[in-house]
């Protein structure tokens, strides 16, 4: 029987785990055969990615759920006796802070470092994208196309004042579009864009990116930001409120044109921690994670970009076309997490 409310498993740092986590050292090595993860993924399919790994290794996968920065003072806290051999969360920020704080290894590994271009790993191996996020705009079908919002850079025109629908900018993945704009154009004239955004603004920013894209439909705002799989999901729903959703708003990627950068696109991925006890075990579940059978189940089950060219995609990401992706490395925006999170405050977007 599969156990209650996942989500909700971890409180702070003395919470336990989904499964039994082996809570010192040496009991760890002595257990053999499994894989400690900390991980900040949700996803109920992700099931059969640990299902297929235990199938193929006899390594047992056990697991932490939780918010990220939570994950990641548990692990601070646990110190060298941290049981974590795995940290895996769903947005570079994130990881690049558990990054800063020590908190993972290097690896080198080919079968990584082939699979996965280079943008989407941090350079020193402390970290790996597993699967890819695109940032997009929504639009109102009935009174846009996605020519007239070519860009991230356009939505601070004052002719849509009062149409914008975003998230709040604690939000990670907005923190992570505000850092890619950062390195590429410098703060001042980015702050000078989140400005013109608020400005902008249909509403005060609330709920999650579906609630954005919802708002379109809802008549309340004519454009909005949010990661392509929300959009996805809602197109693969069976209720019938959902599909009245998409028939609504169209999905855009932006800054396709001559001489732009292309879409935003962030990740979920994982790094090995620094003090795993199951450390060879750690990494041959990454590995895993590259393969094609794991990278079908991240494409199929939450309508997630694969991180390696090639695997297939659903139908409904299929039928949306190529476009081109901003080739920043992922490790840039995250270092700029702060940065992008003081930069929005000065702009007012709360």
């Amino acid at each position: 029987m599969r156990p209650i409310s996942r989500r909700n498993l971890l409180r702070g740092a003395a919470a336990v785990s989904t499964f039994a986590i082996v809570s010192n050292r040496a009991d760890a090595q002595a257990a053999g055969g499994v894989v400690n993860l900390y991980s900040a993924r949700h996803y109920d399919t992700d099931e059969a990615i640990y299902t297929n790994f235990t199938k193929a290794t006899g390594i047992r996968v056990n697991r932490v759920e939780a918010e990220a920065d939570k994950l990641v003072e548990r692990m601070r806290a646990e110190g060298a006796n941290s049981p974590a051999d795995l940290f895996v969360t769903v947005d570079a920020g994130r990881i690049w802070r558990a990054h800063e704080a020590g908190l993972l290894q290097p690896v080198r590994s080919a079968t990584l470092e082939a699979a996965i271009p280079a943008q989407f790993r941090e350079p020193g191996g402390h970290w790996f994208g597993l699967s890819k996020r695109a940032r997009a705009i929504f639009y109102d079908k009935s009174k846009l196309k996605p020519a007239d919002v070519p860009t991230y850079a356009s939505l601070a025109d004052p002719k849509w004042k009062g149409k914008i629908a975003i998230r709040s900018s604690t939000n990670v993945y907005n923190q992570s579009l505000v850092g890619a704009m950062i390195a590429h154009q410098g703060e001042a004239k980015t702050e000078e864009w989140a400005r013109g955004l608020v400005a902008n603004l249909a509403r005060p920013p609330r709920g999650g990116d579906t609630d954005q894209i919802k708002a379109i439909a809802a008549g309340e705002a004519e454009l909005a930001v949010a990661n392509h799989y929300y959009y996805a999901n809602l197109s693969r729903s069976k209720n019938p409120a959902d599909l009245a959703v998409v028939e609504k708003v169209g999905i855009s990627f932006p800054d396709q044109g001559a001489g732009q950068r292309g879409t935003h696109v962030n990740i979920a991925g994982a790094g090995i921690a620094k003090n795993a006890p199951n450390r060879a075990n750690a990494v041959r579940f990454l590995e895993y994670l590259v393969s094609a059978e794991a990278q079908s189940v991240f494409a199929e089950g939450n309508n997630e970009f694969p991180i390696v060219v090639g695997t297939k995609m659903t139908p409904i990401i299929a039928a949306w076309g190529e476009f081109r992706e901003d080739d920043l490395n992922a490790a840039v925006f995250g270092r700029n997490n702060e940065a992008a999170l003081k930069l929005t405050d000065r702009a007012g977007w709360r």
